[in-house]
């Protein structure tokens, strides 16, 4: 999942440490997630949205893998 909480986390001025805490997580989960090595839960995806005053989908993309097969 591709995300862009770094670009709109810079946009708004805030640093990480800041981000993290007003979502309820760690600065290393604010980093993961921008690193796009962790996928966040549904409620935290709707608190970062929130925060933003986006919708999930201004923040996050769903790209399917070329390997995986459809449900």
């Amino acid at each position: 999942m591709d995300n862009n909480i770094a670009g709109l986390r810079a946009a708004a001025g805030l640093s990480q440490a800041t981000l993290a805490e007003r979502v309820g997580v760690s600065r290393q989960t604010i980093i993961s997630i921008e690193r796009g090595r962790f996928d966040p839960s549904l409620p935290l995806a709707f608190r970062l949205a929130r925060t933003f005053e986006r919708t999930i989908e201004d923040l996050f993309t769903f790209s399917e893998s070329p390997d995986s097969e459809p449900t």
